[in-house]
């Protein structure tokens, strides 16, 4: 019987899968027989500790990096689905092409779905600059900052593993560096710190307004991705 576990780093995309109000932070929680998941929190540490920890204490015979990322191509705007071949870090991952093409099929026609790698990594990417040279250095069409870490473990499990993220922010408009300061590791608000930063104009209100749009847009789309695809994501 396949056991699927999906890594997620932020309460909000965590939402888009289960209705659970209070899932605990850094736990597996069961959906069902079939599929598990675990809210880890930012960044590849916590994402390769989560993966690990789905494979050795739930038994988990697959892997899924489940969220929103980061365009690096000028044509990807919020709302477009990624889901990429490989995933590039110091080396390239590929992701399960049967499994991945099962997901894409039992999808809306009218998500525009793009192949094209996902790059990882292990900070935020805040300009259009880095963007650019993120994408010349590695192909990809996208980052995000945990699905390097997890294909990793799957590969070193020799488990299946694939990528299923929704552009939130496009390469003109990246979230700044400042706002790593006002967030948990699991994407809640740190009110306090994000008023001294609006003070500060370290952050701007409009800027955080568009980022909420933006977000709100790829959650949409990640919220259909997850009801779609719930056959195939636990078989």
């Amino acid at each position: 019987m396949n056991r699927t576990g999906i890594v997620i780093a932020m309460r909000s995309e965590a939402a888009c899968i289960t209705s659970q109000r209070h899932l605990p932070f850094d736990q597996a929680v069961q959906v069902d027989d079939h599929l598990v998941i675990r809210l880890c929190g930012m960044g590849p540490v916590a994402a390769r500790r989560a993966a690990a920890g789905l494979h050795a204490e739930e038994k988990v015979t697959r892997l899924v990096s489940f969220g929103i990322a980061g365009a690096l191509d000028d044509n990807l705007q919020p709302g477009d689905l990624v889901l990429p071949e490989s995933v590039q870090t110091k080396q390239s991952y590929a992701t399960d092409s049967a499994w991945r093409t099962q997901i894409e099929h039992s999808l809306p026609t009218h998500l525009n779905v793009i192949r094209r790698p996902v790059a990882a990594s292990d900070e935020l990417v805040a300009t259009a600059d880095q963007k650019y040279a993120l994408a010349a250095r590695s192909g990809a069409c996208a980052v995000d900052m945990e699905s390097g870490a997890i294909a990793a473990v799957a590969a070193e499990k020799k488990v299946p593993f694939i990528v299923i993220r929704v552009i939130s922010d496009p390469v003109q408009f990246s979230p700044p560096a400042a706002l790593m300061d006002v967030l948990h590791p699991d994407g809640r608000v740190k009110p306090a710190l994000l008023m001294a930063h609006l003070l500060k104009r370290s952050l701007r209100l409009s800027e955080l307004l568009r980022l909420g749009s933006d977000a709100q847009v790829a959650l949409k789309t990640l919220k259909q991705v997850a009801q779609s695809a719930r056959h195939e994501l636990r078989r």
